[in-house]
């Protein structure tokens, strides 16, 4: 078998010892569960509300919608490189495993950890705009007030629950969710077109390429692109998917492309409905929310409203599901090639879940949440805003790093020449990697504004310590193990899944899957 070397130069060998590893249920998921997985954790009704009114009312203007074309663009360029790899190595490691094979262990390592730590505060940072959404709500509409800790810990529970089961249960889920968010949004948005918009009609100027680049265009194209993280999720469940080599880079392009378009014409349509300097005036008020609610009452009616604030919170709660499935495959990939624990790479006998590493990540979040919850800090304004920051900042990077990995996998490493094509896995992926930088850039200039009031906490000022300290604290281990146990550094990121075809129903749990050196 012909692979990567971690130099880089030499065609890599097998491994002489495979080790037997759980694997998780094959054939858990098709092609429309791994999308709705993917979109459930890009979460469009939760981006939307929370990062459009932002661009609008502080970023690039009535131009937000040319900024989420722009981002389009951008991440469908990056696609490119990564459903390329996503053809050759299926792994629930997605990332690590893809850059330990472009890159080397070394980078590889310390990306996989990049990586965990984003997802698991991603999950955390959910909980808190669930949370706040359940609270604002639940009190509006039916006169209960509770602390909002009852509505996050009682997300925290059923996800868990959930999570214990295959895949399948929560694709299923996570598909009901994601077509009432979707439907509500796509329904303002319908019926604002149908009517020939707002005081302004129906305008062209958002959607013109030149207005994503007006303004604050910086923090305008931050806010785009945050809304797209998670939808690289979807090299996760390669394992369990069926025919992966298929599946996964269908589904990532559809998610990509299909969210794209998706975010394009809702904003646009919510700002020609409202406006367009009536939304730039509504988006940095005191009610920035109704640069969504204003259109959804005037053109479909006063119920809509009220249907659109509970689908906030089912729409959240999806979300955070999907982060929680996300972090847990992380630590099981990581845990099955003996680091941190062996038994995080445990599958359920029965489910084939990573119930163990679910289980943990369960732990992790609601410690996180708790932590949070005895210091006092807004669900809202601290714990999701200050871990969004720091998860968006770590996945970033990964995604930057995995862009190059694309190069140095088929290019510089010279596998599968089959694949190797000059504009797929070379030009592309490097125009990616570079947009990824400028996307980096733009979070590090805007890292203040987005935070908010938040921005004068301790683990604000942190962040980039704690992303930069995660990072170099995998490349410390990976030099470690390769002075120390040769053995275990072999197997950094390089547990993949060879039968990558069509899977059969009775493939047993724990058959070994590759080791590539």
């Amino acid at each position: 078998m012909s692979g990567h070397s971690d130099a880089g130069q030499t065609p890599e060998v097998e491994s002489p010892a495979p080790p037997q590893v759980q694997r998780l249920k094959a054939n858990s998921v098709g092609l429309v569960g791994v999308v709705f997985m993917a979109i459930a954790t890009a979460a469009p009704i939760t981006a939307m509300t929370g990062n459009l009114p932002i661009a609008v009312g502080f970023g690039n203007g009535v131009g937000a919608p040319a900024g989420y074309l722009f981002a389009t663009l951008v991440l469908s360029v990056f696609s490119i490189g990564y459903v390329a790899m996503a053809k050759h190595i299926t792994s629930a490691g997605a990332f690590y495993g893809y850059i330990s094979h472009g890159l080397g262990r070394v980078v590889g390592m310390a990306s996989g950890l990049l990586a965990v730590l984003a997802y698991v505060v991603f999950e955390a940072s959910i909980v808190g705009i669930f949370a706040y959404f359940a609270d604002t709500t639940v009190n509006a509409q039916l006169g209960v007030d509770l602390n909002w800790s009852i509505y996050a810990l009682g997300m925290l529970a059923i996800t868990a629950l959930l999570s214990w089961f295959d895949i399948h249960l929560t694709s299923r889920l996570l598909g009901v969710l994601l077509v009432a968010e979707v439907a509500v949004l796509a329904a303002m948005a319908i019926a604002v077109l149908v009517q020939g918009g707002g005081p302004d009609g129906l305008s062209a100027e958002p959607i013109n390429p030149a207005n994503a680049f007006k303004g604050a265009a910086g923090l305008g194209l931050f806010f785009a692109f945050w809304s797209w993280v998670g939808f690289e999720s979807t090299a996760m469940y390669g394992e369990e998917s069926r025919n992966p080599k298929k599946v996964i880079p269908r589904a990532t392009l559809i998610s990509v492309i299909g969210v794209g378009l998706f975010y394009v014409f809702v904003s646009w349509m919510a700002i020609d409905g409202s406006g367009l300097e009536k939304s730039k005036e509504i988006a940095s008020g005191s009610a920035p929310l109704d640069v969504f609610f204003g259109p959804t009452g005037d053109f479909i009616g006063g119920w809509a409203v009220d249907w659109f604030q509970w689908l906030l919170i089912t729409g959240s709660f999806a979300c955070g599901m999907a982060f929680h499935q996300c972090a847990a495959r992380y630590l099981y990939a990581i845990g099955r090639e003996g680091f941190i624990s062996r038994k995080l790479g445990n599958t359920h006998p029965v489910h084939g879940s990573p119930y163990f590493a679910s289980f943990v990540q369960s732990i992790i979040a609601t410690g996180i949440v708790l932590l949070f919850l005895f210091t006092d800090q807004d669900p809202y304004i601290h714990l999701y805003t200050l871990l969004a920051i720091l998860g968006t900042m770590a996945i970033l990077i990964v995604q930057t790093l995995c862009s190059f990995a694309v190069i140095g996998y088929f290019h510089v490493g010279k596998n599968h020449p089959e694949t190797a094509h000059w504009f797929r896995t070379f030009l592309a992926p490097l125009l990616g990697g570079v947009a990824m930088i400028a996307v980096v850039v733009l979070l590090l200039q805007n890292m203040e504004t987005a935070a908010g009031a938040a921005s004068d906490s301790l683990l604000f000022k942190l962040t980039p310590y704690i992303v930069g300290g995660v990072f170099v604290g995998g490349i410390a281990l990976a030099l470690y193990m390769r002075a120390r146990s040769p053995e275990r550094y072999e197997l950094m990121g390089r547990i993949i899944l060879e039968e990558a075809g069509e899977r059969v129903d009775d493939e047993p749990a724990d058959a070994p899957v590759s080791v590539r050196s």
